[in-house]
């Protein structure tokens, strides 16, 4: 199998390639999850996330929007002093602030889903991208992402975090050609 070359022969960057980068996301809570570990990344690589989303989930009550726009002062310096995660107070302070933005999303009632989806129309964009330096580190409509998040509330969200969260969470198959999961996400 010609997978995409990013995802080199590391197994666990290999099951992520595999089984989800690329595959429409539509739930809310996952979309959620993607935005906060998409944010994490920022700067770094995503294999450091992937190996920490499991300590995320554990530290961050899975995701849970509810209880982390709760998190006070002294949680989320618990939170800085977890080794198993991104220890940056921006980028914590980033993931309370965007829960809270998503519960205000919500609230006034609309999904992170159909706010995403929205800027692809509601249909995956499928490119036909032959190598890797073909594929995009931003597009018009993840600009527009960006701004309308930042609009809502949202921090962490520059356009190029927000073309990474668009491949991830399937809003874009940017799988190259020549890759079985191009086909199969087609």
């Amino acid at each position: 199998m010609e997978r995409c070359p990013w995802c080199g022969t590391d197994p666990l960057y290999v099951a992520y390639h595999d089984q989800e980068w690329g595959v429409p996301e539509h739930d809310d809570r996952r979309l959620f999850e993607f935005l906060i570990l998409e944010g994490a990344q920022a700067g770094l690589s995503w294999i450091t996330v992937l190996r920490k989303r499991e300590n995320y989930r554990k530290a961050m009550d899975g995701f849970d929007p509810e209880k982390i726009a709760r998190y006070d002062d002294a949680k989320i310096a618990a939170l800085l002093q977890d080794s198993g995660l991104i220890r940056n107070r921006l980028k914590m302070g980033a993931a309370v602030g965007n829960a809270r933005a998503y519960l205000d999303l919500r609230d006034a009632g609309t999904s992170l889903d159909s706010f995403v989806w929205d800027f692809v129309d509601g249909e995956p964009r499928i490119n036909r991208f032959r190598s890797l330096s073909e594929v995009p580190a931003v597009t018009p409509e993840a600009e527009a992402l960006s701004k309308a998040l930042k609009k809502q509330g949202f921090r962490f969200v520059g356009p190029t975090i927000m073309y990474a969260f668009m491949q991830a969470a399937g809003l874009v198959n940017d799988h190259l050609v020549s890759c079985p999961r191009h086909r199969q996400l087609a």
